[in-house]
């Protein structure tokens, strides 16, 4: 039985992934400048491997009985690439922390698939926070 704890944290996860899909797509769209085009594929790239998470996570949700949300989290624009970038690398590094509570509950719980599941997912988050960190001349 999956605790209404862990079930929580797993819709906080959903929502935050729709929340990125959606802020991604629309950078991606309304990215400007120089160096708009990397920046441009990048975001597009990054929000489709976005919402796969939202729909693994969904179906892990679903398994589990319970009702995955369909409310993105606070969806943030900001005006040039710095901005856009600056705000999506911590996203990313909200959802790393988010991810690894996440594991550490779904050890707790022994729900071994749930750990597995978000451990994937988060050293693809880790990557997309190295890329944000990477384009914004970040070491």
């Amino acid at each position: 039985m999956t605790s209404k704890r862990l079930m929580d944290l797993l819709n906080q996860a959903a929502a935050n992934e729709l929340q990125v899909s959606i802020q991604y797509i629309w950078q991606h769209i309304k990215v400007k400048g120089m160096e708009s085009k990397t920046v441009s594929d990048i975001l597009e790239k990054t929000a489709m491997a976005e919402m796969k998470h939202y729909e693994k996570i969904s179906e892990r949700i679903d398994y589990l009985g319970g009702t995955t949300t369909t409310r993105p989290s606070e969806i943030h624009h900001g005006e040039t690439a710095r901005e856009m970038l600056e705000l999506d690398k911590k996203d990313e590094a909200d959802a790393i922390a988010l991810y690894k509570q996440i594991i550490e509950v779904a050890a707790e719980e022994k729900d071994i698939t749930t750990k597995f599941l978000f451990e994937d997912i988060l050293k693809q988050e880790e990557d997309h926070h190295y890329q944000f960190k990477t384009l914004l001349g970040e070491d």
